[in-house]
């Protein structure tokens, strides 16, 4: 039989020297991805605070001056203590990560016994779905989980009529669907699996925690750290340069949609081009829309043949911007705060989020969504399905013409000053001696409290 070599080589972890811990609480904030660096970020001075020491745990998936940059502006970069360094593609990011995190476990494990460490992830990225594992697998214990709960939902009936169908959005009757966005939800789904503390965003988070089963006094309704980013983002102490300086073509107009995308599903060929066709329909139409173009943005507008087109139309119509991505997330922020951005088009989940908390309008760009309570309680969101071209530029004339007054008001949900929340609730466990990572049964039934895991 042929043997044949699978895995590749692997990167090898980069280990801060000089590492000291004691018989004390450690909060290892793990951080991979864009998301990451802003709601993660916020744990830090929540915990300096508190007199919680921290760490940070960088898978290194990020690691360019592009998408890495947020590692830098929110001074995550000065906190690693392991940079795991992952290279590849989906499977092979997900292997590396297992692999790498139980290392990273037992190194801890073995050289810190009277520390107890807990790692924090967050959310429904990649490393919140494999970092667990290689956790719980390399120690035996489970980790926490920031923006937990995130769970697929749809309007339960769909209408190729905008006005309908924004009508059954908000108030109609939702269904769970799970199916979308992939990886993301198999990814929160897992993470949950994998975590003792789970922090939820809303309560419609915790109810469905509470329904997979999970013990309700493990699950603490906090808010999103999302709202602790946005404000400390809001006024630039550095003074830097502006996203106007950057982008000047922003100050034409007072009425541009923002437009990002880049969920797998919407890159298939058949929902992409119906995105790409209908917004230039759109701005054919005189809708000012500048479209931020991401790393996987620009692989499917060059797998399609589309990306000339779009710098053709860019470089002839004034309305129409076609930029690299922002590197600031600052700039992001200033610009949805300027009164220049009337409304966002994004497939983004965390751009719902923000834009609920800054109150301009969103248009989701997916089938379902995990932040339903955009939609149905803050009516600040709709979704704007590439059901096809004509609907998708049909719907989002609808909701420019007619609703977006009433989305503005949408009520902001998502709370503030949130990362000290989630701080304090660790620390409170620990200070009562109480703060375990694996429970048994009976612990949690209330049999006997004394029945503490520790496998051979």
């Amino acid at each position: 039989m042929k043997e044949i070599t699978v895995l590749k080589d692997f990167l090898p972890v980069a280990m801060k020297e000089g590492l000291q811990f004691g018989d004390e609480l450690v909060l290892a904030v793990v951080t991979a991805t864009k998301p990451d660096f802003y709601k993660q970020a916020p744990l830090i001075p929540a915990a300096d605070k508190l007199g919680v020491k921290t760490i940070v745990i960088h898978t290194g998936q990020h690691y360019d001056e592009l998408l890495g940059h947020g590692m830098k502006e929110f001074r995550l970069d000065e906190r690693v203590a392991f940079n795991l360094q992952v290279r590849g593609d989906l499977l092979q990011k997900s292997y590396e990560l297992v692999a790498k995190m139980g290392w990273v476990a037992r190194q801890l494990k073995e050289s810190y016994p009277d520390t107890t460490f807990v790692p924090m992830v967050h959310g429904d990225t990649l490393v919140a779905g494999m970092a667990p594992i290689g956790w719980m697998f390399g120690r035996g214990e489970k980790v926490a989980q920031n923006e937990a709960g995130l769970r697929g939902m749809a309007p339960k009936k769909f209408s190729e009529n905008p006005e309908e169908y924004a009508n059954h959005q908000w108030e109609g009757e939702w269904v769970m669907a799970r199916q979308e966005p992939f990886p993301e939800q198999w990814d929160t789904f897992t993470a949950g699996a994998g975590c003792e503390f789970h922090f939820a965003p809303v309560e419609l988070n915790r109810k469905h925690l509470i329904t997979e089963g999970y013990p309700e006094d493990r699950i603490f309704t906090v808010g999103n750290s999302v709202v602790d980013a946005v404000e400390a983002k809001a006024v630039r102490p550095d003074g830097g340069a502006s996203v106007f300086d950057e982008y000047p073509g922003l100050e034409a107009s007072d009425a541009w949609i923002r437009m990002d995308i880049h969920r797998r599903l919407n890159l298939t060929e058949k929902r992409f081009k119906a995105i790409v066709a209908g917004t230039l329909e759109l701005v054919k139409q005189g809708e000012h829309v500048v479209w931020v173009e991401l790393p996987g943005t620009k692989f499917a507008l060059e797998t399609y043949g589309l990306r000339e087109q779009l710098v053709r139309e860019a470089n002839a119509r004034p309305n129409f911007m076609f930029t690299p991505l922002w590197k600031e997330y600052a700039h992001v922020i200033e610009f949805l705060k300027s009164g220049r951005c009337s409304a966002e088009l994004t497939d983004s989940g965390s751009m719902q989020e923000e834009l609920n908390h800054l109150r301009v309008p969103c248009m989701t760009v997916r089938f379902n969504t995990d932040r339903p309570e955009t939609v149905k309680d803050a009516k600040s969101n709709l979704l704007v399905p590439p059901f096809s071209s004509s609907f998708f530029s049909g719907m989002v004339t609808h909701v420019r013409t007619n609703l977006l007054e009433t989305m503005k008001k949408g009520k902001p949900l998502y709370g503030r000053e949130v990362a000290p929340k989630i701080v304090r609730t660790l620390k409170d466990f620990y200070d009562r001696g109480e703060l375990r990572l694996l429970r048994s049964v009976p612990d949690v039934l209330g049999i006997s409290k004394d029945d503490k895991v520790t496998f051979l």
